[in-house]
């Protein structure tokens, strides 16, 4: 349904600009990333103004009432680039040859041609009668229902300046690194640039790391709690944070959420009976509270550490802060009010980490952030925990949700957000996730899902491991760090 109302935007704003004829050949709508609960698009010569909002909408709105055909058409791989270069998308044109598709899967609106990457579209137009559209900051967003709202209606616009701060700091970046599109990170490989490219980006997740402990530094800080959803890369983080502080003259201690769940026997279950980790109550609250309060009161608290094996916690560090000491408390439910409430306000500082933002396919097809996590989660959990990719695909919307629920809500309770994608990251993760979905078996539930993501890294090149760091938020999921991960 969102594929499809991307397709109907598309030829919505090019009838409407070619009603124009000062726009006529000169704008292009560009998909950038998700926002809310919907799709940023921008314009790629200039900012969209409310008339270019109400006239699109009112076209969208036009095309449902015709009721038009959305047809699938499988095209040679010859036909499909020359179509794509006459509507204007040398990129995807490109990447065709690249990824050497062929045949090429398309839908046909009327003249208008689209491609989304093997997903399925709605076989019309009357279909997609729940949309809106929002201007925000430069652009718009194209916002679309969710399986949370009830038939009919949108959910609520909800997007934060620091999470817009975030977006179009990395959208200036990408544009000054010429990086907005994969057939540009093809050229970079094919040129031999990949080395400089992951220099500069790790530069700037180390930049972007320096500021944050330099804002911490700056406060009477004495606790800093790190939130952010599975394969976001808090350990790397919360790591490389803790090298920034002593740079900056503070000494971090660390106490790690996880090690505060509840007996196995005493942990809440979900609708299914099985146990539910991502639920706050799977914690001991009561244990966690007593120990962060005589901790911030100087006492000596012996910590416990939890037993996965057993599922029972056992005698852990001890910790006592001094004057210079800062507590570091990672987990996902690190921004929670009712977290945050266990101490002082002016002595906490809440960070929120994870990746935020991809690289694009295309102008009209983006590299989903959840994807982003999910594989490397698939490569982390086979290398680290054993499991087969198979496996974290059928666990993975569970993830998913336990996210939208506990995590997602809270992290406008930041005092900082951290980014933690890196534009090159698709290319070094290809090689070694393709494998690993290739082994998901034919029959299972989840196979189509696995296609899914084969189809994307068609698109991707890859990139050996060898020139990246060892401290990059990428080793945790791949092997090779330096950091304790």
């Amino acid at each position: 349904y969102q594929r499809s109302l991307d397709f109907l935007f598309v030829i919505a704003c090019e009838k409407v600009l070619d009603a124009s004829p000062q726009y006529r050949q000169t704008r292009k709508a560009i998909l950038r990333h998700s926002i809310g609960e919907g799709h940023y698009w921008e314009f790629e010569d200039g900012p969209a103004t409310q008339e270019d909002v109400d006239r699109i909408r009112t076209e969208m709105q036009n095309l449902v009432r015709r009721n038009l055909p959305i047809t699938r058409e499988v095209l040679t791989i010859d036909k499909a680039k020359r179509i794509f270069q006459r509507q204007g998308e040398p990129e995807i044109a490109e990447l065709f040859v690249r990824a050497n598709l062929d045949p090429v899967e398309v839908y046909r609106c009327g003249d208008r041609y689209g491609y989304f990457c093997g997903t399925p579209l709605a076989p019309s137009t009357g279909m997609l009668k729940t949309f809106d559209i929002v201007p925000y900051a430069h652009g718009m967003v194209l916002q679309f229902p969710t399986v949370e709202t009830p038939e009919g209606e949108l959910p609520p616009f909800q997007a934060t300046s620091s999470m817009g701060t975030v977006f179009f700091d990395y959208a200036h970046w990408l544009d000054v690194l010429d990086l907005n599109y994969l057939n540009k990170l093809h050229h970079r490989v094919t040129e031999g640039k990949t080395q400089e490219l992951v220099l500069i980006a790790e530069a700037f997740h180390s930049q972007r790391l320096g500021n944050i402990a330099e804002d911490i530094a700056s406060r009477p800080v004495k606790v800093v709690t790190i939130a952010g959803p599975s394969a976001s890369g808090k350990t790397t983080f919360s790591e490389r944070l803790k090298v920034q502080l002593l740079v900056c003259g503070r000494t971090p201690v660390t106490l790690p959420l996880d090690n505060y769940f509840k007996e196995r026997e005493e942990s809440p279950k979900d609708e299914n009976g099985e146990y539910d980790y991502e639920r706050l109550d799977a914690l001991d609250l009561e244990l966690l509270e007593d120990n962060l309060q005589r901790i911030l009161a100087g006492e000596e608290v012996t910590t416990p550490v939890y037993n996965f094996i057993t599922g029972k916690k056992e005698p852990g560090k001890v910790i006592q802060l001094r004057e210079s000491d800062v507590l570091i408390m990672e987990g996902i439910h690190g921004l929670n009010d009712h977290i945050l409430a266990m101490a002082p306000e002016d002595a906490r500082y809440g960070i929120f980490v994870s990746p935020l933002t991809g690289i694009c396919i295309d102008p009209h097809n983006r590299t989903s952030t959840s994807d982003n996590r999910l594989l490397r989660r698939i490569i982390r959990d086979y290398r680290t925990r054993g499991k087969s990719a198979q496996t974290t695909l059928e666990i993975y919307p569970k993830v998913i949700r336990g996210a939208k629920r506990y995590i997602f809500p809270y992290r406008n309770r930041a005092n900082a957000l951290f980014n933690s994608a890196l534009p090159y990251e698709l290319g070094v993760l290809k090689p070694y996730v393709e494998p690993l979905l290739h082994t998901v078996d034919e029959n299972s539930t989840v196979f189509s899902e696995a296609l899914r993501l084969l189809n994307i890294l068609r698109f991707v090149p890859s990139i050996n491991n060898d020139g990246i760091p060892n401290n990059s938020v990428i080793r945790e999921f791949i092997g090779g760090s330096c950091l304790d991960v």
